[in-house]
């Protein structure tokens, strides 16, 4: 059997669970994931290597209507990743028609250069009657080479959308070590951990807002990793949600932070976090790049 590798976007609108499905597809936790829109900012690459396979994730930010400038730039790495790919998995819900961010969305993969394939996601919150008119609705927006249904909840479908996904790849090398699951460092890693602790404590009020900004990763003496990190908001009231009243909504985010932060790495964490009030940051290039390096 020959040796199949290339690379494979996971696209689609915001919040249609692609950062879930490709930390199931790669069996670690790479991406952020939350129930808000827009929580994937940066192309995250994951990495499943099989004796007959490699294939490289690419899970990009959602493809939407930009509202400011951060958006975007999301739009754009988005964009810019589809010409790099060997394969685009569009990501849609079942049981969803399609609406303005699907049709977005499908605009935006019309100019892929690659065969796409119509990943229905979310089937376990679906009949199998509504999941198949989702498809049909989705391919009548943008022509599909084939169609999968999965669950990235349950794992539902991975089989077949991994061979699928095999089957369409080029032969070639594996470029990357095989127990390589991500090539992102550590730090973003780390950053993106405390800014998903972050969202989910906050997630009614100003998701959307937060940055985070690594700004010392360090070994001490002592073999614990010390994590200096600055959480940035745009206004005083943000501040305050953040840092709760007394300190404790703070406090509560780096308990979250730092055990997901010392499972990541497999030792010990001091994670000293800090909140600071930037205004209108994700209008700024410069800040925007500084926050969310590629």
């Amino acid at each position: 059997m020959p040796h199949r590798s290339g690379f494979v976007a996971l696209a689609g609108r915001p919040n249609v669970g692609k950062s879930t499905l490709l930390n199931r597809l790669i069996g670690a936790k790479v991406a952020a994931v939350s129930p808000v829109p827009q929580t994937t900012r940066t192309v995250i690459r994951g990495i499943l290597t099989r004796p007959d396979a490699q294939i490289v994730f690419l899970d990009l930010p959602g493809l939407h209507a930009p509202r400011h400038r951060l958006g975007e730039v999301m739009v754009d790495a988005a964009r810019r990743a589809l010409g790099e790919v060997d394969l685009v998995a569009w990501v849609v819900e079942a049981g969803a028609s399609p609406g303005p961010e699907e049709r977005i969305a499908a605009d935006a993969l019309r100019g892929a250069p690659v065969p796409i394939l119509l990943v229905v996601n979310k089937v376990d919150r679906a009949t199998p009657a509504a999941a198949e008119t989702t498809a049909r609705e989705a391919a009548g927006l943008l022509p599909v080479a084939e169609t999968v249904t999965v669950s990235a909840q349950t794992g539902a479908g991975f089989p077949v959308l991994v061979e699928r996904i095999i089957a369409r790849l080029p032969e070639g090398p594996a470029y990357y070590p095989e127990e390589m699951v991500t090539d992102q460092p550590e730090q973003f890693l780390v950053r993106e951990l405390i800014r998903e602790q972050a969202i989910h404590q906050t997630r009614q009020e100003l998701p959307h807002a937060l940055a985070v900004e690594i700004e010392e990763f360090a070994e001490r003496d002592n073999g614990v990793t010390y994590v200096r990190a600055t959480l940035h908001v745009e206004k005083p009231s943000q501040k305050k949600i953040v840092v709760g009243r007394g300190g404790k909504r703070l406090r509560a985010i780096g308990a979250a932070a730092r055990a997901g932060v010392e499972a990541l790495l497999g030792r010990k964490v001091y994670l000293d976090l800090w909140v600071t009030v930037t205004p209108d940051w994700r209008e700024k290039p410069a800040l925007i790049r500084g926050f969310h390096p590629e």
